[in-house]
């Protein structure tokens, strides 16, 4: 008997910057707000299903779509409900998300400007191939 396997990659088209910072996740969005000129607000919070059980996870979110580029910028807390979203990465308090294209200089300037923020202890892009629990950063 012939056998087939079905092999799937996720789909992973954004960039992620991990930044640790001991602030409020709403803190964080004031100054992310200020420092890059965006809107950051809030949404309704990330759901995970972790080691299939019935009880839901929930890790607060937020989001911005810049009008021009039509670039989204979306803030993860790692610290949830129950645990953590990315638990390989327990040091890091908070993802950054950005979908669709954004020029490697613009990154460059983003990720300045949140390590510029003066409760930001490291912001850092992260790439999240790499990381076990990539899954749960699909939304």
């Amino acid at each position: 008997m012939n056998r087939t396997t079905l092999k799937y990659e996720l789909d992973l088209d954004f960039v992620l910057i991990a930044i640790t910072a001991p602030l409020k996740d709403y803190r964080l969005c004031f100054n992310i707000n200020r420092e890059l000129h965006v809107d950051l607000s809030r949404i309704e919070d990330h759901e995970i299903f972790f080691n299939n059980s019935d009880k839901p996870f929930y890790f607060s979110r937020y989001s911005y779509i810049q009008p021009h580029t039509e670039t989204v910028f979306t803030l993860l807390a790692n610290k949830g409900s129950e645990g953590f979203l990315i638990p390989e990465m327990k040091t890091v308090d908070f993802f950054l998300l950005i979908h669709n294209y954004i020029d490697p200089e613009e990154l460059k300037a983003v990720i300045s400007d949140l390590n510029r923020i003066g409760e930001v202890l490291v912001a850092a892009e992260v790439s999240p191939r790499k990381l076990k629990s990539k899954e749960n950063l699909i939304i």
